[in-house]
């Protein structure tokens, strides 16, 4: 990816940016390239028809009330194949009348900071905490999550994502189990479960809607996610 492209994805995103030196973050800015592309994606995993099934069983769960309010679920879209898992927290409104996650301005924001790191929403796997909306987009309850979870981690076992990108205070609380301020998250790797998958946490698209001061931020926690992909290769 070039320069001026990826300066205006950075734009997209809230980053100004006032020089070519602040592209240059040292090697990292060689990712965004094709062969960044080609190598976060991996040939030899053929989850598609296990994510499949999985995602009929998902279309049918009653494990919590929520599937009486719900208008359909949200399973996730992308890569089965995709060395990065993008995870957020539940479906907004959009999200349950269309079926898909991250759709709408915050689903937008989302692709622009893909984007800027040279990936692309196809070629990642994007899923949720939750499968079903809460009702008036309230946060998930603990049992709501408990009941979730097992389809989340079978997403993960099938995908296989070298890195995971937690996105939101929901996401990596729930995913990390820990209470810890999303703000004081930032910053550190961590690992999934019992796993050596890195986990790296941002805010959310619609966070940064609302508070747009943050968006520079973000722009630190994506070069920080390429630094600890990087180091996977």
């Amino acid at each position: 990816m070039s320069s001026e492209l990826q300066r205006q994805y950075l734009k997209e995103i809230g980053v100004t940016v006032w020089s070519e030196r602040a592209l240059q973050i040292k090697d990292i800015a060689n990712e965004t390239d094709e062969n960044f592309l080609k190598r976060s994606k991996s040939s030899d995993k053929n989850h598609n028809q296990e994510l499949l099934n999985l995602q009929e069983q998902v279309k049918v769960c009653t494990k919590c009330e929520l599937h009486n309010s719900r208008t359909q679920t949200v399973f996730g879209v992308g890569d089965a194949a995709s060395d990065w898992l993008i995870i957020g927290e539940a479906p907004g409104a959009e999200e349950d009348l269309k079926g898909e996650p991250f759709v709408g301005r915050a689903g937008q924001l989302l692709n622009s900071m893909l984007l800027s790191m040279g990936l692309f929403r196809e070629g990642v796997f994007i899923a949720n905490i939750l499968k079903c909306r809460p009702p008036n987009n309230r946060d998930p309850q603990i049992s709501e999550v408990n009941a979730c979870e097992k389809y989340l981690k079978m997403q993960i076992e099938l995908v296989k994502p070298r890195i995971i990108l937690a996105v939101g205070r929901i996401a990596a609380q729930n995913l990390l189990k820990s209470d810890t301020p999303i703000g004081k998250m930032r910053g550190n790797c961590y690992s999934y479960s019992d796993s050596n998958i890195p986990v790296v946490v941002t805010y959310h698209p619609a966070y940064l809607l609302r508070a747009p001061r943050e968006k520079r931020k973000v722009w630190g926690d994506l070069k920080f996610a390429m630094q600890k992909y990087r180091e996977l290769l």
